[in-house]
């Protein structure tokens, strides 16, 4: 049994991490689309007042790191390319604020001295992320820079760390503001006297998760790590004409595997970058080096920086896919981190609620104090109403795993045949093949409620007719099984349905009963699986409460097993 019972702390930081990301969202659309400067700083601002102002409702420790945890790889829905940098800022900003109000603890200076530390985590990750992508190059030429500016102005300081300094002192002015106002956000929530307040609403219509059907690999995934290692070897070890046809060849071929990397290297800004850096290190070096080559070793270090940052880049990029692997997903849902998974569900099923409850961002600038205490005062109805669905049971699924025409469909007949000896009612669909002188020509949707069957799948070329490989999906069947499933939706306890798969993985076939199933009054869904796509179809249906049961693995015993709470 897979069944995951979320904790009361897993529930509030589901809550509070929706609400992150859903201000992220609503208002990072906004100011992205306004080209605002510094919106990054903004709205890591709003997340700090969220999360402190949540603080007064919720006093468990270890709510704010799982809500950044949660906000972080809800930025995966996000259409953008861009996905680690933002998902590693929320996270650690998260943590840091955390630690910091463990420490300082929940008074007024706590959350402002914590708020501080979160926000200049912004400056330090942009540093290191520059470091990162470029290397310690990237050092040599702000030095460089620095001198040369020294000597203009004939300063006889070391001008060094004072613009950082300066950049420091305005993030931690910012954070001090966030950490007020998420006080004052605090306290009126407390009173709850803006509860009833309407809000502007919006309509969300959810994406489609990217990359849902994409054929994740384990061996890609560790693939690509060593590719990365082995560029940053190259970079150290050999000279330009290793690196340069290596690096080529590397991102030459996450292109091809993964549509996305070619958005990284596609965007206008990432080339002016690399002008721009290669620039800057030929004026450094030639400033403040001299010899021969001098020019000709300013282009190399630009080049190889540019390199550098294109291999990171792109490696973040293609290990970001490859994560969506259910096999790495299963493996957080067994580990410590088991109630990871269902939370994320909760969040994504929360998110659509938290987003027509947040207005505009120039309404929210109007009214501040008043908009997010409303909308945490939403995060305790919510908390409510998740504890309330939460003591409801959801539908068991008994998935029946197998390789193609090993005996699903057999298998599912024999559970049938149970069911009659003990008298139970069920209803649904099989699927049976339609052979023509020994030879499969297709397959028929039989209706287990009536006993009567339609053709679905057939060879050959059909007129207005999708195809799935050789065979043409007739449209009579699919409406056929999809008036029998509804009617056993309806009807029954029980539902049965065979052979789900690539169909229901590209939202077809029966995709839209499956989808009901988990708010449906069915209480035992069996449904068949062909062994390829059992870990996609968990993932797509995000089914929490299901068991496997493989058909070489079947016998009377198991099949009672499955049975035995009827």
């Amino acid at each position: 049994m897979n069944k995951t019972v979320l904790n009361d702390k897993w529930i509030k930081a589901s809550v509070t991490g929706t609400i992150w990301a859903a201000s992220e969202i609503v208002f990072g659309s906004f100011l992205h689309n306004l080209k605002v400067p510094f919106c990054g700083n903004i709205l890591t601002a709003i997340g700090l007042i969220i999360i402190i102002s949540t603080a007064f409702l919720w006093k468990e420790r270890g709510i704010f790191w799982r809500a950044g945890l949660i906000c972080a790889l809800m930025k995966t829905m996000s259409p953008s390319a861009v996905i680690f940098g933002p998902m590693i800022a929320i996270f650690t900003e998260a943590l840091i604020l955390e630690i910091a109000i463990f420490v300082l603890g929940r008074t007024y200076a706590g959350f402002i001295i914590a708020s501080i530390l979160a926000m200049s985590w912004n400056l330090v990750q942009k540093i290191l992320s520059y470091i990162l992508f470029y290397g310690f190059d990237i050092i040599e030429i702000y030095k460089g820079l620095v001198k040369i500016a020294e000597k203009q102005i004939s300063y006889n300081f070391d001008l060094l760390l004072l613009p950082v300094l300066i950049l420091l002192a305005s993030y931690a002015l910012f954070g001090a503001f966030a950490g007020v106002m998420g006080i004052r956000v605090g306290k009126m929530v407390l009173k709850g006297s803006h509860q009833n307040e309407l809000v502007n609403k919006k309509t969300f219509k959810k994406k489609n998760k990217q990359n849902e059907n994409f054929k994740h690999s384990l061996f890609w995934l560790f693939t690509n790590i060593a590719f990365m290692i082995l560029g940053l070897i190259l970079f150290s070890k050999t000279e330009w004409y290793v690196w340069t046809p290596s690096i080529v060849i590397i991102a030459t071929i996450w292109i091809i595997r993964y549509r996305r990397a070619l958005k990284k290297i596609s965007n206008p800004k990432f080339w002016l970058f690399f002008v721009l850096i290669t620039s800057l290190t030929v004026f450094v070096f030639t400033r403040i080096k001299s010899g021969d080559d001098v020019l000709i070793n300013g282009i190399i270090t630009g080049v190889q920086m540019n390199l550098r940052a294109v291999l990171m880049v792109l490696g973040f990029s293609v290990l970001a896919v490859e994560l969506y692997n259910p096999k790495v997903r299963d493996f957080f849902r067994k580990s410590s981190f088991r109630q990871l998974p269902a939370a994320l569900e909760l969040s994504t099923e929360s998110l659509p609620l938290f987003i027509s409850s947040i207005p505009d961002f120039k309404t929210a600038i109007r009214r501040p104090i008043s908009i997010f205490s409303n909308v945490v005062l939403m995060s305790d109805i919510r908390l409510k109403e998740i504890k309330k669905l939460q003591n409801q049971i959801s539908p068991r699924i008994v998935i029946i795993s197998g390789e193609k025409n090993e005996g699903k469909t057999t298998a599912i007949k024999e559970i049938i045949k149970e069911l009659d000896n003990k008298k139970i009612k069920y209803g649904g669909i099989i699927s049976e093949k339609f052979v023509v002188d020994n030879n499969i020509q297709g397959y028929d949707i039989v209706n287990l409620n009536a006993d009567v069957k339609e053709a679905f799948l057939r060879k050959g070329e059909y007129k207005d007719c999708d195809k799935i490989r050789k065979f043409s999906i007739l449209e009579k069947g699919v409406q056929f099984g999809n008036s029998a499933l509804r009617e056993a939706f309806s009807n029954y306890k029980i539902l049965i349905v065979d052979e789900i798969g690539q169909l229901e993985l590209d939202d077809k076939g029966w995709n839209d009963t499956i989808n009901k199933i988990k708010a449906s009054q069915i209480e035992l869904a069996i449904i068949s699986v062909r062994n390829e796509f059992v870990n996609y179809i968990i993932s797509k249906y995000m089914f929490d409460n299901y068991e496997i049961f493989k058909v070489s693995d079947l016998s009377p015993n198991i099949i009672n097993k499955i049975l035995s709470d009827l």
